[in-house]
């Protein structure tokens, strides 16, 4: 136990398990790449980066302008959930740009973070960044902000489930929304500007979809997925990239490693971001580079069949392997 009702460690490999580093030219024996391999995996693609960005906001708007055109329940259905990825790419390009590996330029980086990424969802960049690089910096560590995300895991099957529906309900959203929204009380003048932001980039959303002659795509179609489906992508992924894990100088016993599939990549997660051992080895290769660092740490036996789940199906059982309650089991 790691304090009073937290577990930590319930899946985190022996030391002794773990896969050696054969000799090669590419990593070190903790996976981080040599001089000359690393210089290269670090190069930011700035301008493919652009392209992303741009296409994010083109394929949002084709998709919703194709449902509206064949205005059937069916197509809104599919629309719906396709919004719940729009909202894990969103949050995924945001995340790159939060370790300022969107753009080389660090202006156009944090503007764009911030901006065109960060505050259409309600997200401060900045804030996220100061929060996450304490993540980087000692997973599990003392200024760890998702312990309780991560902790205590395998749970039995029905405590996921309920954490499942919370989420697909929007209890989670909501209540971390409601939360959000006692910023404008702060006395910090820095969060209740930050906030002011967000809402007025809201108003343009808005005023965008009723200029369209669809006000009600905000809340259906833009508010509601980012309450439901995204809580929902954002608890599966992040527990299959910490939960059950433990702090430790190897980052093998800190991070999952899951084979990438295509469905996964397209919905769960989008931008190679599902490639998290790598990028917790090296948090300076751009999601680009990611699959090819990969390749290189399975080439060198960092990572093997041992180490890496086969799936995020596998990984989700395993996490949902835990013993169910005694008095759930004698109800």
């Amino acid at each position: 136990m790691d304090g009073e009702g937290v577990r930590l460690g319930g899946m985190a490999p022996a030391a002794s398990s773990l896969p050696v580093v054969r000799d090669n030219p590419w990593v070190g024996t903790d996976g981080r790449a040599l001089p000359e391999a690393r210089a290269d995996l670090r190069r930011i693609p700035s301008l493919r980066n652009a392209w992303s960005v741009a296409w994010l906001y083109g394929q949002t708007i084709l998709i919703l302008a194709a449902a509206t055109w064949m205005d059937h329940l069916i197509a809104w259905m599919a629309v719906f959930l396709l919004m719940g990825r729009t909202h894990a790419q969103f949050a995924s390009l945001m995340h790159e740009a939060a370790h300022r590996l969107l753009f080389s330029h660090k202006g156009a980086n944090d503007l764009v973070g911030n901006w065109v990424l960060g505050y259409p969802v309600m997200t401060s960049t900045p804030a996220y960044r100061r929060v996450h690089m304490a993540h980087h910096r000692q997973e599990f560590g003392p200024d760890e902000p998702d312990i309780p995300l991560y902790a205590n895991y395998p749970i039995a099957p029905s405590s996921l489930r309920r954490k499942l529906v919370r989420d697909l309900t929007a209890r989670t959203g909501a209540k971390l929304f409601v939360n959000q929204m006692r910023g404008f009380s702060s006395s910090d003048a820095r969060v209740r500007r930050t906030l002011l932001k967000m809402v007025l980039v809201q108003a343009v959303v808005v005023a965008a979809f009723t200029l369209l002659g669809a006000w009600w795509m905000y809340p259906v179609m833009w508010v509601l997925p980012h309450l439901t489906l995204w809580r929902v992508i954002n608890r599966l992924r992040s527990i299959a990239e910490h939960g059950g894990l433990r702090a430790d100088r190897d980052r093998r016993v800190a991070t999952h490693s899951v084979t990438q599939h295509p469905l996964a990549r397209f919905y769960f997660v989008p931008y190679k971001i599902g490639y998290h051992l790598a990028h917790h080895v090296d948090a300076g290769v751009p999601f680009r580079n990611l699959p090819r660092y990969h390749r290189m740490l399975r080439e060198s036996g960092y990572v093997d069949d041992t180490s890496e789940y086969p799936s995020y199906r596998a990984i989700w059982r395993a996490l949902a392997a835990g013993p169910e309650p005694a008095t759930a089991a004698t109800a």
